[in-house]
């Protein structure tokens, strides 16, 4: 695989999709569950496939009629990916900057931090 990229938004949502069902995917099954509420015409959808092919995220391969989709790329990996950006783009690559912006916005409340700090203690051993 490439050096994994962040997608857009559009292909982001094509691909929690993806992640949510059981593969083989397909087009039709997209416009199921995301493109009709997005009102996405079935081309819509067809060419996010492609683009996520072409970025090494989903592998395709004809299955009769219709084209199905495979991920390449686990969930777990990419949200690794896009937070490990996100803190380093924005909070100085610290995870203390991060949760302390959280706790300042009110985003975090006093039993969300004792929760992490459960959480810290567990991973501590």
């Amino acid at each position: 695989m490439k050096k994994m990229k962040k997608l857009p938004d559009a292909e982001f949502e094509i691909m929690k999709v993806v992640w949510a069902g059981e593969p083989p995917i397909t087009a039709n099954m997209i416009m199921q569950e995301h493109g009709k509420k997005e009102g996405w015409k079935v081309q819509t959808a067809i060419t996010l496939l492609r683009r996520l092919v072409e970025r090494e995220f989903l592998s395709t391969e004809k299955n009769g009629k219709d084209r199905v989709y495979f991920p390449m790329v686990n969930k777990e990996d990419y949200l690794k990916f896009e937070t490990g950006k996100f803190i380093k783009q924005f909070h100085d690559n610290s995870v203390l900057n991060f949760i302390n912006t959280m706790y300042d916005d009110k985003a975090l409340n006093n039993e969300d931090i004792d929760e992490l700090l459960k959480w810290a203690k567990e991973r501590r051993g």
